[in-house]
C-alpha cells in the first residue's frame, strides 16, 4: 500500500513536468505579477523591429566559459531545452541537422538548458549527438535576460542576426523547413 502512495506524487510530478513543456502552454509572470498563459505551437515569427540580444554569458554543460557576443557577425540560434521536456527530444534532431547544414554559411547554434540536472543534461547531448555548446542554465536566468523577446516556453528558439538584434522566435518545438529557412534568410540579409 505504501508503494501506491510513493508512485502517485511522483506521476503527478511527471504529469506537471511534461505539461511544463511548451506544447501544452506554459505560464509567465508578467509586469505586476500577473499570470499570462503562453501557447507554444512552434510557428515561427521574423521581428521587424528588431532589439538587440541581451549580454548573455555563462558556462556550457562541459565547463567551458561561453558568452553569445562572441558569435557577433553570425547567425546564432538559441534554443531553449531541457532533457525532460518531450518536444525537446523531438526537435534535438532537427536543430542538429540545420546546424550541420548551415555552420558553414556563418550559422552558430547555442543550446540553453534550462531548469535541468547537469547529468541529465549531458546524457541529453551524448543521445542525440549534439555538437554544439549548450550553457547550463538550471536556475533560468539566461531566459529572464531576454526580456524584450522572452522565450516563454520550453523549448524555444530565438535567432540573433549577424548584428546582434533577435531577428526571429519559435515558442515550442520547431521543425525542419521553417527552422531552415528562417535561418538560410536571415544568413542571406546584409
Amino acid at each position: 500500500m505504501n508503494r501506491h502512495v510513493l508512485t502517485v506524487p511522483a506521476l503527478v510530478l511527471l504529469a506537471g513536468a511534461l505539461t511544463g513543456c511548451a506544447g501544452a502552454g506554459a505560464v509567465q509572470n508578467g509586469p505586476g505579477g500577473e499570470a499570462r498563459y503562453v501557447a507554444g505551437n512552434g510557428v515561427s515569427e521574423v521581428i521587424k523591429d528588431r532589439k538587440p540580444a541581451p549580454a548573455v554569458q555563462g558556462t556550457t554543460l562541459d565547463g567551458r566559459p561561453l558568452k553569445l557576443a562572441e558569435f557577433q557577425g553570425k547567425i546564432t540560434v538559441v534554443n531553449f531545452w531541457a532533457s525532460w521536456c518531450a518536444p525537446c527530444r523531438a526537435e534535438a534532431p532537427t536543430m542538429q541537422k540545420v546546424y550541420d547544414e548551415t555552420k558553414a554559411s556563418g550559422v552558430q547554434f547555442v543550446g540553453v538548458d534550462i531548469k535541468d540536472g547537469k547529468d541529465n543534461a549531458q546524457a541529453f547531448l551524448r543521445t542525440f549527438k549534439v555538437t554544439y555548446p549548450s550553457l547550463y542554465d538550471q536556475a533560468g536566468q539566461i531566459a529572464l535576460a531576454f526580456r524584450d523577446i522572452p522565450p516563454n516556453a520550453v523549448p524555444s528558439t530565438l535567432v540573433i542576426d549577424r548584428q546582434g538584434n533577435v531577428a526571429a522566435r519559435a515558442i515550442g518545438s520547431v521543425s525542419y523547413s521553417p527552422l531552415r529557412d528562417i535561418v538560410t534568410r536571415l544568413a542571406a540579409e546584409k
